[in-house]
């Protein structure tokens, strides 16, 4: 074994340094010595050989890149002294090693971002940080899906920061337009390379949707972005109620349940802060719920049902059932409605009966057929044009 034998290119020992930024800065140098031989080299044979600058150009050309037409050669002995040294050693040398380091780098560059280190020139994006216990690849698909759905955000990037996925994303994944860095919201340094200033979204997700415990993580990333003033661009995912306190005094914009199944409540809360306070009201009986209620509707509008549900306190009529059991949602306000159920958001403290709802439906029934009366009486005559 060689003790003393160095490396290639002696900064390779040098770990602490970025490669990459060497490898350019060592390419950048050939190309100016390459750039300086190609020059003399121009010169030389324009003063000494019978040719204009443009072919001394051209047939500097066509040596340095072997091509060698063979329409010019230089025919003085200088000339040919020059192109021996200087273009023969000197810049097919010097060309061999730039193509070979272009070759380097661009293998360096694709290992980096195989495995999460390489750092990308980003803006408007949005961040994720950290990853679900399982499933996280599939819920990324469906987060991506979802939110390139949205007018404005068709083209939007998406930017992991996570320690999930060391040996690189599944290509289903990548598919997406998904890049990911590896590392974790604790970092400063990961948080700087995934540019979370710069970034239109930042998304920390519970590293255990299950333990509450995770919640001191969270609030640890949360509290840098706040320091950062970041945090009217943060979602956070919080396991235990008792803790949504703190976040809101941190001015996290928003703050909702971990919802594995369904990453488009994240998306809602993401594009339209706000929305998912209505989407978790939907999955439990704590303020409100959907109710279904098994009636008849046969004469009353879209619009005559929400008014009516709305003006009897009843609530917020969300969809019916027509007479195929098929739930409709937003039908055409101005058509009769016939089915024989509605699904209605209730108030889970004081859920309203069927014959409540019933009876409010009743009512609008007798205000419209007396509001009809009115408006035919109130309506002038015709006057009557019949001969006398």
């Amino acid at each position: 074994m060689q003790r003393n034998r160095r490396p290639l290119n002696p900064e390779h020992a040098q770990t602490h340094l970025p490669m990459g930024r060497l490898i350019l800065s060592r390419m950048k140098r050939l190309f100016l010595i390459l750039a300086a031989l190609l020059a003399t080299q121009i010169l030389i044979i324009w003063m000494v050989e019978d040719l204009t600058l443009f072919e001394s150009v051209w047939i500097t050309m066509t040596t340095v890149t072997t091509v060698g037409y063979g329409d010019y050669a230089p025919k003085t002995m200088i000339g040919r002294i020059s192109t021996i040294l200087i273009m023969f050693v000197g810049a097919i040398t010097l060309l061999t090693l730039i193509v070979s380091d272009f070759i380097e780098y661009r293998f360096y560059r694709r290992e980096r971002i195989i495995t999460g280190r390489w750092i990308y020139a980003m803006k408007e994006h949005i961040v994720i940080i950290n990853t679900p216990r399982s499933g996280g690849a599939q819920y990324f698909m469906r987060f991506a899906s979802q939110v390139r759905s949205i007018p404005g955000y068709e083209t939007v990037p998406i930017m992991l920061l996570t320690r999930q996925f060391p040996e690189g994303l599944p290509t289903e994944l990548s598919d997406c337009g998904v890049v990911h860095y590896h590392g974790t919201g604790s970092d400063p340094a990961a948080l700087k390379a995934v540019h979370a200033g710069s970034a239109r979204h930042i998304i920390v997700l519970s590293a255990d949707e299950s333990d509450p415990t995770s919640d001191s993580l969270t609030f640890d990333i949360a509290h840098r972005l706040a320091e950062a003033n970041l945090g009217r661009r943060t979602t956070v995912e919080c396991v235990s109620d008792h803790n949504r306190e703190r976040f809101k005094a941190l001015g996290i914009r928003t703050t909702l349940r971990p919802v594995r199944t369904y990453p488009e409540i994240m998306v809602r809360a993401v594009v339209a802060p706000g929305s998912e306070k209505v989407l978790e009201d939907l999955f439990n009986y704590e303020r409100d719920h959907p109710h279904r209620y098994e009636l008849a509707l046969d004469d009353l509008t879209w619009a005559d049902i929400v008014s009516a549900l709305i003006r009897h306190g009843i609530g917020t009529a969300l969809a019916y059932i027509d007479k195929d059991d098929e739930v409709i949602c937003h039908p055409p306000t101005n058509e009769e409605v016939e089915g024989k159920g509605l699904i209605v958001l209730v108030k889970s403290a004081e859920t309203p009966t069927v014959e409540a709802v019933e009876e409010a439906l009743a009512r609008y029934r007798r205000f419209l057929a007396n509001w009809h009366e009115k408006s035919q009486a109130s309506a002038p005559q015709a006057p009557d044009t019949g001969s006398r």
